[in-house]
């Protein structure tokens, strides 16, 4: 069965717009800047959204809803009205498939903050910070009655929504999905929780922006970021019926677990979801054109990465673009999936590729065609990946075909 792209909806730290996303990208501009400037025990930096939360709910509504959650609501509304609001489904084979790895922050920290010293802890602080509020405010807000799920796979929280989403559709349980992703956490208490395990990127002063460096031999972790993407999934016959606009086809969904370690990856896990997602779209490595790659710019991650993509590339690796747009918009964690996938579906569109910024010297041990700033052009591509490896061990890979 043919599973299309129909719906584009964003809550970006470039804004809503996804063409004027993909150009940012492709100019190599990095939305990452410093946050809490002398608020944490060492200098942080996010990249964040600018984002107008009266557009989308009254200030009763407002009540109990976390920033995550306003965000989720904002990406699927605008991903069912660039689907063209798809009219005469029944809304009980209407899924909808979110991925959160955090939930609440804001709501969390602001609860623990003020029980601490002696305030009032707000009554809706548990609705606000659960996990799965995201997805049901989205789906009330769509009269959505089908399954609504979330996902919370740490960083593949989104791609295994967008992966269980075209399991649904294959299956025949559903008529329409979507799915995505929505993160918002950029707040003093998780950076800092981030900070102590010495994942984040360090910087000197003025250089917020150019702090994560995926790939590069002087890489030192990578920099968090807020934002929600959501897609529309549906059979391509269906779409196709009713005039749908095609964003792409999602040909393959790769997933494995390392079963190693909870934090340290493990390349033959990620092999065999790559694997997996080529043998389901039915695709060879060379097919594939280009990976926008998990690359969170630690020192074993993109180590490690290379290694599984040379395991399952072999000769064809020199072919394969790669490129890790982080470096650019931070890491979303459980939304990561949904705008990356996002991205590589603009790639696909456009025949043109994000750049893989920040970086001089290589690092030795990961021998990959990096999209170079100045060569982001690519008018043979026709399939593309993007991979998501989480904590937890869980590796999550999607595959596009363009249409």
């Amino acid at each position: 069965m043919a599973v299309v792209v129909t719906g584009l909806g964003l809550q970006s730290p470039y804004g809503e717009d996804p063409g004027l996303m993909f150009a940012a990208l492709r100019r190599g501009e990095s939305a990452v800047a410093e946050v809490f400037a002398g608020q944490l025990p060492k200098p942080a930096a996010a990249a964040t959204v600018a984002f107008d939360e009266t557009r989308w709910f009254t200030k009763l509504q407002l009540a109990g809803v976390d920033r995550v959650s306003q965000l989720a609501v904002a990406a699927a509304d605008l991903a069912w009205q660039d689907a063209g609001t798809p009219a005469g489904l029944d809304a009980e084979r209407i899924g909808l498939y979110a991925g959160c790895g955090m939930g609440g922050a804001a709501a969390l920290d602001s609860a623990y903050l003020s029980g601490t010293q002696g305030g009032r802890v707000p009554p809706l602080t548990i609705p606000a910070f659960m996990p799965n509020a995201p997805a049901a405010h989205a789906a009330i807000r769509l009269g959505i009655k089908g399954p609504v799920l979330t996902y919370s796979v740490a960083c593949a929280s989104a791609a295994v929504a967008i992966g269980e989403a075209l399991r649904a559709l294959q299956r025949g349980e559903i008529d329409l999905a979507i799915a995505g992703g929505s993160e918002a956490l950029i707040v003093p208490g998780v950076v800092a929780a981030w900070q102590a395990m010495q994942t984040l990127a360090a910087f000197a002063p003025g250089q917020a922006a150019r702090a994560c460096r995926p790939f590069a031999a002087d890489r030192g972790g990578f920099v968090l970021g807020e934002g929600a993407a959501f897609l529309v999934l549906e059979r391509e016959d269906q779409a196709r019926a009713r005039g749908a606009r095609l964003h792409g086809r999602l040909l393959g969904y790769g997933l494995s677990s390392d079963a190693s370690h909870l934090t340290k990856p493990d390349a033959a896990g990620q092999a065999r979801a790559l694997r997996a997602a080529l043998r389901e779209a039915g695709l060879q490595p060379a097919d594939v054109g280009y990976c926008n790659a998990h690359g969170t710019a630690t020192k074993i991650g993109d180590v490690v990465e290379s290694e599984a993509l040379a395991a399952v590339w072999g000769p064809a690796l020199a072919d394969l673009r790669v490129s890790s747009t982080k470096a650019m918009h931070g890491h979303l964690l459980g939304a990561a999936g949904s705008l990356e996938a996002a991205i590589t579906l603009l790639a696909l569109q456009q025949r043109a590729l994000p750049p893989n910024l920040h970086g001089g010297a290589v690092e030795s041990a990961c021998p990959l065609n990096l999209v170079a700033p100045d060569d982001t052009a690519a008018p043979a591509l026709r399939a593309a990946i993007s991979s998501s490896f989480a904590f937890g061990g869980s590796n999550a890979v999607l595959a596009f075909g363009a249409v």
